[in-house]
């Protein structure tokens, strides 16, 4: 298979990232370090409720260029950071990404997933030199109809949860802001390019949230007791974390050449990959023993029964296409966090999982 990204693009190229120091932030700053570009990070502590900080133990903090700990609320402290630095590239992936934390705190939500978003779709228009966006939502952004087949990127967008609907939102500023301010009017920016990037379900090492199923099966597994799940019938587009981000990656190299791109693409695994919760908790158990029970909650919160998403776009596009099925990527899960429980280094995990991707 061709490849979809350019290593050497990278070589030296400023990229301002927001949410470094969440799960998947943490993958892409060692990722595009690794490939020796310079790059800020904007975001808040690493969340370690659920166990110990990814972003901490790549130990990556002091090869950024500036490892920037700042709320999307500051809206001016946003401006003069990105002016600062002069990005050539952007990814914003700060959030707050948890669908059960959203109904605890539906209006902070809405703020940093919202708001936040527009902060930085603000502070990107008021660059002067040539800039190439790529904005992070979710899978979650389309209006769930349960359906059989995936979603593609002009179907209606939707949420039922406030996480969802949050997202949903932040998709119509990107396009709101694209479609207003990317051009050449007098009112409009000539040199910044907008995209967004919908990805959901990302699994992989060194994910401790809250909540999440991977997390919690290792947490029980570490402690040698069963896996509770609370929707084991409840179908996602399993995807190792690598699979989305060299996605942004090959969507930002090529947009830097053909504007036409600037539109919203997304992200998932094959279909194969399509499987129950139940599924996913049985093949993590045939790499690390143990059990599960089934705790459905009929009372619990809203959260989509079946979701699917068509990458026809990406593959057509961009050359994009998932390079890992189902069963490998549940073998470099818990691979990862088996090696690490062992003792081994984080950071040399996670360069040997990105370098065999690379090399397909």
């Amino acid at each position: 298979m061709a490849e979809s990204w350019n290593p050497d693009f990278w070589r030296g190229r400023r990229v301002w990232l927001s949410g470094h120091t969440g799960f998947k932030g943490s993958w892409l700053a060692l990722w595009l370090l690794h490939w020796g570009a310079v790059v800020e990070g904007y975001a808040l502590d690493p969340d370690q409720a659920g166990g110990p900080s990814l972003f901490d133990s790549l130990g990556i903090a002091a090869a950024l260029s500036r490892d920037e700990r700042a709320d999307l609320a500051q809206a001016d402290h946003l401006v003069m950071r990105l002016r600062a630095f002069q990005p050539e590239v952007v990814f914003h992936l700060a959030a707050q990404p948890l669908v059960t934390r959203s109904y605890r705190e539906p209006l902070q939500t809405w703020k940093t997933n919202v708001i936040g978003t527009c902060h930085v779709l603000e502070a990107l228009r008021q660059l002067d030199h040539p800039c190439v966006s790529v904005m992070i939502t979710t899978d979650k952004v389309y209006d769930n109809q349960e359906w059989d087949y995936g979603y593609r990127e002009n179907d209606p967008l939707g949420g039922h949860d406030p996480y969802s609907s949050s997202k949903a939102a932040a998709e119509l500023a990107i396009a709101s802001w694209r479609a207003s301010f990317c051009g050449l009017l007098p009112h409009q920016v000539p040199n910044l390019k907008l995209v967004s990037a919908r990805a959901g379900n990302v699994i992989g090492g060194g994910d401790w949230s809250e909540n999440r199923i991977v997390p919690d099966a290792i947490r029980a597994l570490i402690k040698a007791e069963p896996i509770v799940v609370r929707a084991p019938e409840s179908t996602r587009p399993w995807q190792h974390v690598l699979e989305p981000l060299g996605g942004y990656l090959a969507l930002a190299e090529q947009l830097q050449e053909n504007p036409n791109l600037a539109t919203a693409f997304n992200f998932g695994p094959e279909r194969s990959a399509n499987r129950p919760v139940a599924d996913l908790v049985e093949e993590i158990l045939s790499h690390w023993p143990g059990s599960w029970l089934d705790q459905s909650d009929p009372k619990a919160n809203h959260e989509a029964g079946r979701l699917d998403l068509t990458t026809d776009r990406a593959f057509h596009q961009l050359g994009w296409s998932p390079r890992w099925s189902f069963e490998v990527t549940i073998a470099e899960t818990v691979n990862w966090y088996r090696r690490f429980h062992a003792g081994e280094d984080a950071r040399q995990l996670c360069l040997e999982q990105i370098d065999r991707y690379v090399q397909g």
